[in-house]
C-alpha cells in the first residue's frame, strides 16, 4: 500500500516538472515573438540633407621629397606640329611665357562649338522663363531654317570635299608611277658604278657600310629599306587597283575609302625613300678619304625630287581628308542643332514645364563647364614655362610633331621642387598645370602652394607596384625648406564651381547605377528643425531616386542629372533600421517622378 501510495507521489512530480517546463518555453516564445513585431514596428530617424550649389575640388595625395635639383623638364600638355617658337636656348623667361606654340586648329574650333552650344542654351533657358508668344515661335522657326541652311551648306561642303579628293588621287597617280618606278631602280637597280650587273645597288650600300663599319649594321639598314619598299609597293598597288575601279559617281564611303588608301600608299612610299636616302648618307659619311661614285649622288638628287612629289601629295591628299572629316562634323553638329531647336519651338507650343526649366538651368551649367573645358584645352596647345628661369635646352624646331609627355625643353631655376611618387591610379588623374598644396613633415603649420611641372610618361616597376614621379614646382620660397625634406602634397585633379551637389553619404549604388533617398511627398521643414540631430522620425520608407554622378571630394558629389536645387536627400539612418537597410527597404520608383528613363529633369 505504502509503495503504491509512492509511486502516485512521483508520478505526479514528474509530470509538474515536465509542465513547468512547457509553460516557460511557450512562454519565452511568445515574448520573442512579441519583441521581434514590437521592435520591427519601430519608426526609424533619418537624417536629412538639402541638394545645393557648391564647389566641388577632387584631389589626390601623395608623399615624397624636396629635390635637390632645380632643373625640369617642360612638357606640352597637348600634342600637334610646333607652328612657332617664342623662346630660344640660354633665354632667360617670367613664369607663364610661352615656349612654343602647337596647332591648334581643332581646339579652337571646340571652343567655338562649345560657345555656340552655350548661346543656345541660355537662349533656350531665357524663352522657357518667357510666356510662349507669336516672336518666339516664329525665332524657334528661323532657328531650325538657319540650322538646315547649315546643315546643307555642310553637305554642298562634303560633296565638294569628295570631289577635290578624288582630283587629289588622280592628280597623285600621274606623278606616283613616277617615283614608284624611281625608286624600285634605285633599291633594285644595278648600276655600272656600284656593284654592276652582279649586285643590286642596295645590296651593295649594305656591303660596303659592313665592310667599312666592320659589322652587319649595313645589313640592318638594307632589310628595313626591303620591308618599307615592299609595303609601299603593296599599299600602292592596292591603292591603284582601287583607284581605277572607282569614278567621281561612286558613293561617299567608297570615295573616302580611296583617297584615305591612296593617302597611306603615299606616305609608305615617302618612308621608304626616307629610308633609302637614310643608307646612302651613312655609305657617304664612311667615305673619309675616298669620294663617293657619282652615281650615289644621282641616287640621292633623284631621291630628294620623289620625296618632294610625295610631300606634296600626302599635304593635299590629308588636306582632303581633313574637309571631309570637318564636313561630316558640321553636318552631325546641324542635325542635333535642328533636333534641339526643333524640340525647344514643340516645348514652346505646349508651354512651360517647372521641371523644363530646371532642365534647362542644369544644360547651361553643363555647357558653361563644356566652354571652360574646351578653353582650358585650348590654352594646353602654347608650350609655357611653369616657373620662372633659364632656358638650358630646347629640344624641338619648327615644323617638329609633338605629343604630350615629350619634353620640349629643358628649364633651370632657383625655384624648389618637389619629386613624389603616385601609383598608376592616382597617375592617370593628375596632369602637368594642375594646382598643389604642400605640407612639411620637419615645418609645423608651413603650407606652400605649387603646380605640377612635369610628371613620368613611363612608369617605374618596382616589386611588381608601378608609380609615376611627379615634379611640383613650388608658388613660393621658403628658407626653412631644405632639399630631402618629406613632403606631403595635395593635388587637384578636377574642380567643379556652382554645380549642384549633395554630400557624399548620401550617395548610394546597386548593380553599378548610384541612386539617393527621398521622401515624398518631402518632410517639412518644421519637423527637421524640431527633430534636430536626432532625425526626423518616419514610419514610411524612402524612394530611390537614380542619379548621375561627378566628381567628389572628401566631402561632397556633383550631381550631374537627377535631383534639382533645394531637394532634400537622405544621409543616413540614426537608429532602428541602418542606412543600408533602409536603402533596401526604399522604393524604386522612378518612373512615377517623371523625366526620361525615370530621372528627373531629362
Amino acid at each position: 500500500m505504502k509503495n503504491q501510495l509512492f509511486r502516485v507521489v512521483a508520478y505526479a512530480r514528474t509530470h509538474t516538472i515536465l509542465s513547468s517546463v512547457a509553460v516557460i518555453l511557450m512562454l519565452g516564445g511568445g515574448y520573442m515573438a512579441y519583441a521581434k513585431v514590437h521592435a520591427s514596428s519601430q519608426p526609424v530617424r533619418y537624417i536629412l540633407g538639402t541638394v545645393k550649389k557648391a564647389t566641388v575640388i577632387s584631389t589626390v595625395t601623395g608623399s615624397g621629397q624636396v629635390s635637390a635639383s632645380n632643373q625640369v623638364d617642360i612638357q606640352p600638355r597637348a600634342g600637334g606640329q610646333i607652328i612657332s617658337l617664342a623662346a630660344a636656348e640660354g633665354q632667360y623667361v617670367a613664369a607663364g611665357a610661352a615656349i612654343a606654340y602647337i596647332d591648334s586648329t581643332d581646339a579652337q574650333k571646340a571652343v567655338r562649338d562649345a560657345q555656340t552650344s552655350l548661346d543656345s542654351a541660355n537662349i533656350a533657358l531665357q524663352k522657357l522663363r518667357q510666356p510662349a508668344d507669336a516672336l518666339s515661335v516664329t525665332q524657334a522657326q528661323n532657328s531650325i531654317a538657319k540650322a538646315q541652311e547649315s546643315q546643307q551648306s555642310a553637305e554642298d561642303s562634303l560633296a565638294t570635299a569628295y570631289d577635290d579628293g578624288f582630283t587629289d588621287v588622280a592628280n597623285t597617280f600621274t606623278d606616283m608611277p613616277t617615283v614608284v618606278t624611281g625608286l624600285k631602280n634605285i633599291v633594285f637597280g644595278y648600276e655600272s658604278g656600284l656593284g654592276g650587273s652582279s649586285q643590286w645597288n642596295i645590296a651593295f650600300y649594305a656591303d660596303k657600310i659592313d665592310k667599312l663599319r666592320n659589322d652587319t649594321s649595313g645589313d640592318a639598314l638594307s632589310a628595313d629599306v626591303q620591308a618599307k619598299y615592299n609595303a609601299a609597293k603593296t599599299a600602292y598597288d592596292a591603292a591603284f587597283t582601287l583607284y581605277k575601279s572607282t569614278d567621281r559617281t561612286a558613293s561617299p564611303a567608297a570615295l573616302e575609302t580611296m583617297i584615305t588608301k591612296t593617302t597611306d600608299s603615299v606616305t609608305k612610299t615617302s618612308d621608304a625613300l626616307k629610308a633609302m636616302n637614310n643608307i646612302i648618307r651613312v655609305y657617304e659619311d664612311l667615305l673619309v678619304n675616298t669620294n663617293p661614285p657619282a652615281v650615289a649622288a644621282t641616287h640621292l638628287a633623284n631621291i630628294n625630287t620623289y620625296t618632294t612629289t610625295t610631300n606634296t601629295h600626302i599635304s593635299s591628299l590629308q588636306s582632303s581628308l581633313q574637309t571631309v572629316k570637318d564636313s561630316k562634323q558640321a553636318i552631325s553638329d546641324s542635325k542635333r542643332t535642328i533636333e534641339e531647336d526643333q524640340a525647344q519651338l514643340d516645348k514652346l507650343k505646349a508651354g512651360t514645364d517647372p521641371l523644363d526649366v530646371q532642365s534647362s538651368q542644369l544644360t547651361v551649367t553643363q555647357r558653361e563647364n563644356a566652354l571652360t573645358d574646351a578653353r582650358n584645352t585650348l590654352a594646353n596647345y602654347t608650350v609655357r614655362a611653369p616657373f620662372a628661369g633659364t632656358i638650358a635646352k630646347l629640344s624641338i624646331h619648327k615644323g617638329d610633331t609633338v605629343s604630350s609627355g615629350t619634353a620640349a625643353a629643358t628649364i633651370v631655376t632657383k625655384q624648389q621642387i618637389a619629386e613624389l611618387a603616385l601609383n598608376e591610379v592616382d597617375a592617370a588623374k593628375v596632369a602637368v598645370g594642375q594646382k598643389a598644396t604642400l605640407t612639411f613633415d620637419a615645418i609645423d603649420g608651413l603650407s606652400i602652394t605649387g603646380e605640377i611641372a612635369s610628371m613620368d610618361t613611363i612608369g617605374t616597376v618596382t616589386q611588381g607596384v608601378v608609380t609615376y614621379t611627379v615634379k611640383i614646382a613650388f608658388d613660393t620660397q621658403d628658407a626653412r625648406v631644405k632639399p630631402g625634406m618629406t613632403a606631403n602634397a595635395t593635388i587637384q585633379t578636377a574642380v567643379r564651381q556652382d554645380v549642384l551637389t549633395v554630400p557624399t553619404s548620401a550617395i548610394k549604388s546597386q548593380n553599378g547605377q548610384s541612386y539617393v533617398l527621398i521622401f515624398n511627398p518631402p518632410v517639412a521643414e518644421s519637423l527637421i528643425q524640431s527633430a534636430g540631430s536626432q532625425g526626423v522620425e518616419m514610419k514610411s520608407a524612402p524612394e530611390n531616386v537614380p542619379v548621375t554622378v561627378g566628381i567628389t571630394d572628401d566631402t561632397s558629389a556633383e550631381i550631374l542629372s537627377g535631383l534639382a536645387e533645394g531637394e532634400q536627400v537622405v544621409l543616413r539612418s540614426q537608429t532602428g533600421q541602418s542606412a543600408t537597410s533602409a536603402a533596401a527597404a526604399g522604393k524604386t520608383t522612378p518612373a512615377a517622378r517623371g523625366g526620361i528613363g525615370g530621372i528627373r529633369g531629362l
